[in-house]
């Protein structure tokens, strides 16, 4: 064994051990329960706010873009509600019920029934928004952000972020409104 090679290889190992618990994970955290609202942590903040064009600090909903966080690019699958695969219907239900506490129908033929109806300038951070693809009425359904941006689960990108006025959703775009109140999750004590 020759040493002179020994203390090389030794002090390799520990640089790259240091290097490597040294190391900061950037995950999303949920914190807070639902409907609760907390501050997001920085890095989300940042990186949504320069998505949507707006200033970090008028990202507040930590809960909500956290949950972005982690669903995004999962894969569209019909059916679906895990990271293997979700639709929009499943991305939806699973946002409001763990960002605001509210139930709402898993379907979307069903989630339109659940809503106030709004003008497109009226709507507000949680608000559903509904489109017609493919000739069949209120067949897609996406969470409204901020700023003109919704989150949806898209049938070719997985869970996105995109502006609503997007020609390529826009012209499908049929219907929004708030969630009706009323179907909150009981808190257990």
């Amino acid at each position: 064994m020759n040493l002179n090679y020994c203390p090389r290889v030794v002090i390799m190992l520990l640089l790259a051990i240091m290097a490597l618990t040294s190391c900061k994970s950037k995950r999303a955290v949920m914190k807070g329960a639902p409907g609760e609202v907390v501050r997001p942590q920085g890095f989300i903040a940042d990186k949504y706010a320069e998505l949507m064009g707006v200033d970090s600090k008028d990202i507040t909903n930590g809960r909500l873009y956290n949950f972005i966080e982690q669903w995004a690019g999962t894969p569209y699958r019909f059916g679906g509600m895990d990271h293997d695969g979700i639709d929009c219907s499943g991305l939806a239900l699973l946002l409001e019920q763990q960002v605001y506490g509210v139930n709402i129908p898993r379907m979307t033929s069903q989630q339109v029934n659940s809503i106030k109806r709004k003008y497109e300038d009226e709507l507000q951070e949680g608000d559903l928004i509904f489109f017609d693809f493919d000739g069949k009425k209120f067949s897609h359904v996406g969470v409204y952000l901020q700023n003109g941006y919704l989150v949806h689960a898209s049938s070719r990108r997985g869970v996105i972020v995109v502006k609503l006025r997007d020609p390529a959703m826009y012209k499908y775009f049929s219907r929004a409104g708030s969630v009706i109140l009323g179907n909150s999750i009981a808190k257990s004590e």
